[in-house]
């Protein structure tokens, strides 16, 4: 997959997630830093399976593929989201921290 359509999923991503949680996310960096990218999909999908909203789910998954040599987000089932949750706040705190840190 090339870097426009990856940029295109993640506008995608973008506008569900703002408009379905009220997250607001960097849609060019979301493409181009697979951590990033890849906590933001597992995001997605924790919200998308805990709300059962399988268009959230659709795109956090389309997205995720899209990543450059990313492992696939953890499979979260119903019962088990909270936890997926809690084990990808970590590296999503230090995607974060990068980010904010690379703005100054």
């Amino acid at each position: 997959m090339n870097d426009s359509e990856r940029l295109a999923i993640a506008a995608h991503l973008h506008v569900a997630l703002r408009r379905k949680t009220g997250r607001v996310t960097d849609t060019e960096w979301m493409a181009s830093d697979t951590a990033y990218g890849q906590a933001m999909a597992q995001f997605a999908l924790n919200h998308a399976r805990s709300h059962q909203d399988a268009e959230l789910e659709r795109l956090a998954l389309r997205f995720a593929a899209s990543l450059p040599g990313a492992p696939a987000p953890a499979a979260a089932t119903m019962g088990t989201a909270g936890a997926a949750a809690d084990a990808a706040e970590p590296g999503l705190v230090a995607s974060a921290k990068r980010y904010v840190g690379g703005l100054r």
